[in-house]
């Protein structure tokens, strides 16, 4: 005798907790990719609040701060001028420099979100057979993700992960041309 789904409801599909005969790798992969994709897109909402609350207050200061040193420019020749100018100045590098830390944190978002749309496509791919079995899918793919790199470092690594395989030699290998373009110095690079 058939055992009989109640109506309404719904059977949970196989899973690698509950396997059945219905069961799969690719169903598992794609669970996994999905799962990845939500991480990192969560750690991205979170975080980009708080950079834009960051961007906003330092914005704000920078501006209060140049008013505070312009009202000083008005003040009569005195060592209290000159140390307030001085601070400013010293106070307007630092905050130079936070700007340019936004800025790479921008690129840590952009190249996230770039990971996020390239797993979900995998998981397209991975999901329907008549294109996991295409060579030219998955080529597809590759040259849309590397489209989306915008540094020429960035395209070279990813042209030896997917040459040799062996993505600790290409991350070692970006990190060398980048030392070396900078003359072994850790200059900053704006983009």
């Amino acid at each position: 005798m058939e055992a009989s789904v109640p109506p309404n409801h719904i059977v949970p599909p196989s899973s690698a907790a509950h396997p059945d005969l219905d069961w799969s790798q690719v169903r598992e992969t794609i669970l996994m990719l999905n799962l990845a994709v939500a991480q990192i897109e969560l750690a991205l909402r979170d975080s980009n609040g708080s950079v834009d609350v960051l961007t906003d207050s330092f914005t704000g200061m920078y501006g209060n701060l140049m008013a505070l040193v312009e009202a000083a420019g008005a003040l009569p020749d005195s060592p209290v001028k000159v140390a307030i100018e001085e601070s400013g100045a010293s106070v307007s590098r630092q905050m130079s420099q936070a700007i340019v830390a936004f800025q790479f944190y921008d690129r840590m978002s952009q190249r996230l979100t770039h990971v996020c749309r390239g797993l979900d496509e995998l998981g397209d791919i991975v999901s329907k057979p008549e294109r996991l079995y295409s060579p030219f899918a998955w080529h597809a793919l590759q040259q849309k993700i590397r489209a989306k790199y915008t540094m020429e470092e960035e395209r070279a690594m990813f042209d030896e992960v997917v040459r040799t395989g062996d993505v600790q030699a290409a991350l070692q290998h970006y990190a060398r041309d980048r030392q070396d373009r900078a003359g072994g110095a850790s200059d900053v690079e704006l983009f």
